[in-house]
């Protein structure tokens, strides 16, 4: 057995007359040998993978049409073999780009008719990644980190009302529940060794929550007479859910719909504000921009410092610019109105806080009880007005009063009569609150850098000046009226004091934010945090195949400029296929598998540079929070530096994730007749839209000539039309939506993801139609070996295999009654499904 790095992916080739002459009479179609290939041992064997080979007769079949693809005649062979594989294995230790992510190949070879009588050779890899446990772990360690962080802010917030006090130690304890939990399964996981790859079996198993279910790469190449090689690439997970939680109550967005309508009355309950999640998501994003950026001014006013101690001007000049940059970035950020709204709330929550209005409200009261004082003079709470704020929340139940209540936690309208409400969208200004303060402190940030940037203007021209000829009799004055002294000492002052306004209104506007997130967190308590942990499963799945995925199409595309072009300048579509019924429990794992998907467009890549080139330096690595995760992919050396200069420099890299379903079982029959599918049909319309945005922008930065070429001469505006209709007709399983869907993302570059409850079964009859349609529509496979193609595959190939590995079954998990309900062309052959438990 001979090995050569030819792709990327693993394969092997060895003589027919290895193959062991004796049929296992237990198969039906003959299967002869397994045979081990990938990492070579000491004594010569291969040892890293199973190659199954079959050598088969070719039977004779009557012309069939091609649509008609139900079960095989039972007299038939399958026309797998192995007579001309030339294919050799990858040597994984002389290709790192391979090792340290896909491991345990199988592979299966196959010769196919093509219309001239000409014949291909087809074969089909499927293997593990070990990204299926790692990304879950460093996301945990990530979990952990976040919210031991916010646990910290919590207690910074420093002396509040005891109203407030209670409600931040409870939602401490919740905070400390949950990371205890993470830490337990954490733990759990690094107890796991070996294992790459998690079994639909175990999909409801706690301690592999976190673990997507099933995660497999699979990759056929195709290799005709005269033309060059082609590949086909495709990522099969089962659908991201939180399988242990269940489906009783629906999926997340059943879930998180319901909760924010509920989230109101807890805000009425726990007497804090209700914030929008539009809200309390810009607070985790202003309060992410400033760790970011308060580090970041801090390094550039180094580097200022640094070029005006070698008195070099261009690089002054250049700190200068980028400092510039980052300043007004972060000024900007903090001009936000939600800012504002924050410090007036936590200035109302500290202790003993009773407002001018509030007391003068009190005397009137007392004068005159029961009347509804107008004009001016109206008391309003703080809490009211603010964004997101519900107007169903009365003042009595609002931070300002219940400030001062030690015995009780609210007041009633019996004491001190009723108070008169105000409703508005802007921040009412509370006359014991000098929010011109914080305009100040904000200014003053701008203001200093204006005082860096004229000081820089003036040393330079003062420069200038130095080396322009001087008359001599001017000479004298010149030396006498004008000492230069030190650049660095005469900018030392000023940026010192930018430093110190950056500090101080960072301080100030964390601590108003945390407090924005401790009233979002209070009234969470206690649906939000299991929500919360609920979506960290979901979204551990999706991005750990987003993950596999990236990478998989970044390791075939490192030749491909036009690909890694459009990868820097519009970024990558990931189209995800889901074959669930929008029925019973699929139906809540579609509404968890839809939030998780649209959670990964928070997502970015970078590409670095390994440190060594030892494969655990290729690891891809985690950073980030919630809601913005980066995913770094290491790369050797001598890969690194064939990269474009963009990507090479840390740019971040897009992922635009989209997600098509439409349920083929019988499950799916009773939706279509008495059930609901209005969310299948919303999933499909709204990421229809979001596809044919995604080709807008990539038209107007990338030629066609970066995309892939294909056979089928179908325009891309032609196949978005078609999708476009094909998405609001109302035709029961209509496939066409999912055959067109992934045409699109093939033409466009894209990662192509396909998903059912286990990714074993349905998943397996949508792969191989895909790759069989490949091979006919691209290889001009021949119309009378297109049905004993796809029945070869799904009774030999990979997916059989696949199933093998989850079930210790080769039996996929179909009944006949259930088969009938199926569109005939995800119907297995005969002999290869029955009742199995999955």
């Amino acid at each position: 057995m001979g090995s050569q790095a030819k792709n990327n992916l693993q394969t092997c080739s060895f003589a027919s007359s290895d193959r062991q002459k004796e049929r296992d009479e237990k198969e039906e179609e003959g299967v002869l040998k397994k045979r081990e290939c990938g990492r070579w041992s000491s004594d010569g064997e291969c040892t890293a993978g199973t190659v199954v080979v079959s050598h088969l007769k070719m039977g004779e079949m009557e012309e069939v049409d091609v649509d008609h693809i139900t079960t095989d005649i039972p007299s038939q062979k399958c026309p797998l073999v192995c007579e001309s594989a030339t294919h050799a294995c990858i040597d994984r230790e002389n290709s790192p780009l391979t090792g340290p992510v896909f491991k345990n190949p199988v592979c299966k070879v196959y010769r196919f008719q093509t219309v001239d009588s000409k014949w291909m050779l087809v074969r089909e890899q499927m293997e593990e990644c070990t990204l299926s446990f790692s990304i879950p772990k460093q996301l945990l360690s990530l979990y952990i980190q976040e919210d031991m962080s916010r646990v910290q802010e919590l207690r910074e917030l420093g002396e509040l009302s005891p109203h407030w006090d209670n409600l931040r130690k409870e939602v401490m304890t919740r905070y400390g529940g949950i990371i205890s939990s993470h830490q337990e399964t954490l733990a759990e996981l690094d107890k796991i060794t070996g294992r790459s790859f998690k079994p639909s079996c175990c999909k409801a198993q706690k301690s592999l929550e976190f673990i997507p279910v099933n995660l497999h790469t699979q990759r056929m190449r195709v290799t005709c007479p005269r033309k060059i090689d082609a590949f086909y690439d495709i990522i099969t997970v089962g659908a991201p859910a939180a399988h242990f939680q269940g489906f009783k109550c629906g999926g997340l967005q059943r879930l998180l719909s319901r909760y924010e309508v509920e989230k109101k009355s807890f805000s009425t309950t726990y007497q804090c504000i209700y914030y929008s999640p539009e809200h309390t998501a810009k607070a985790q994003e202003v309060l992410s921009s400033m760790s970011l950026l308060q580090p970041l001014i801090t390094s550039l006013v180094d580097q200022l410092l640094l070029a005006a101690q070698e008195h070099s001007s261009p690089r002054l000049r250049e700190a200068l610019k980028n400092l510039s940059e980052k300043t007004e970035q972060f000024v900007h950020t903090l001009n936000d109105e939600l800012v504002k709204s924050a410090l007036l709330a936590l200035h109302a929550a500290q202790p003993g806080y009773v407002s001018k209005n509030q007391q003068q409200t009190q005397m009137q009261a007392g004068q005159h009880q029961g009347q509804v004082h107008q004009g001016s003079d109206q008391i309003v709470s703080p809490a009211q007005g603010l964004p997101g704020h519900s107007p169903a929340t009365s003042v009595t139940e609002s931070t300002a009063v219940c400030n001062n209540v030690e015995g009780s936690q609210t007041t009633t309208k019996g004491e001190g009569g009723p108070l008169p409400q105000k409703h508005q969208d802007s921040i009412l200004h509370h006359k014991e609150y000098d929010e011109e303060e914080w305009d100040r402190v904000w200014a003053e940030v701008a203001k200093s850098l204006n005082c860096v940037i004229a000081m820089v203007d003036k040393l330079q021209e003062e420069d200038n000046n130095k080396q322009e000829p001087v008359p001599e009799h001017q000479l004298a004055d010149v030396i006498t009226s004008h000492n230069p002294g030190d650049w660095k000492e005469q900018l030392c002052p000023l940026v010192s004091r930018l430093k110190e306004c950056v500090m101080e209104v960072v301080e100030r506007a964390k601590r108003a934010l945390t407090f924005v997130l401790l009233q979002e967190a209070a009234c969470s308590i206690p649906q939000g945090f299991l929500l919360q942990q609920r979506r960290d499963v979901v979204f551990s799945q999706a991005l750990a195949a987003l993950a596999c995925g990236f990478v998989m199409k970044l390791y075939a595309g490192m030749q491909d400029k036009g690909f890694l072009r459009q990868l820097h300048l519009v970024g990558l579509v990931a189209q995800f296929e889901s074959l669930l019924s929008t029925y019973s429990e699929e139906i809540g794992m579609l509404e968890d598998m839809e939030v998780g998907i649209s959670d990964l467009q928070g997502v970015t890549f970078k590409i670095t540079e390994a440190k060594t080139d030892d494969l655990s330096d290729l690891q891809p690595l985690v950073c980030g929070r919630r809601d913005h995760f980066t995913v770094e992919v290491p790369l050797p050396r001598l890969a690194f530096q064939t990269l474009p200069e963009e990507i090479k420099e840390g740019k971040p890299l897009r992922v635009f994730p989209v997600l098509f379903n439409v349920g083929i079982n019988e499950q799916q029959t009773i939706a279509e007749r008495f059930g609901d599918i209005s969310l299948q049909e919303r999933i499909n319309q709204k990421n229809f839209e979001m596809l044919e945005a995604y080709y807008k922008s990539l038209s107007e930065k990338v030629t066609q000539e970066c995309l892939p070429c294909f056979q089928t001469q179908t325009d891309l505006k032609e196949l978005l039309e078609a999708l476009g209709q094909n998405v609001v007709t109302k035709k029961r399983k209509n496939v066409e939506i999912l055959w067109i869907a992934g045409a699109i993302c093939r033409r466009l570059n894209g990662i192509r993801f396909t998903s059912c409850k286990s990714a074993k079964d349905r998943t397996s009859m949508s792969v191989t139609l895909e790759q069989c349609a490949l091979l006919r529509d691209e290889h001009q496979l021949s119309k009378d070996f297109f049905v004993r193609a796809l029945d070869c595959m799904r009774r030999e190939g990979c997916r059989i295999e696949n199933v093998q590995k989850n079930i210790k079954c080769r039996k996929y998990a179909f009944n006949m009654l259930q088969l009938i309900a199926f569109p005939k062309c995800y119907r297995p052959p005969e002999g290869t499904y029955g009742k199995v438990d999955s």
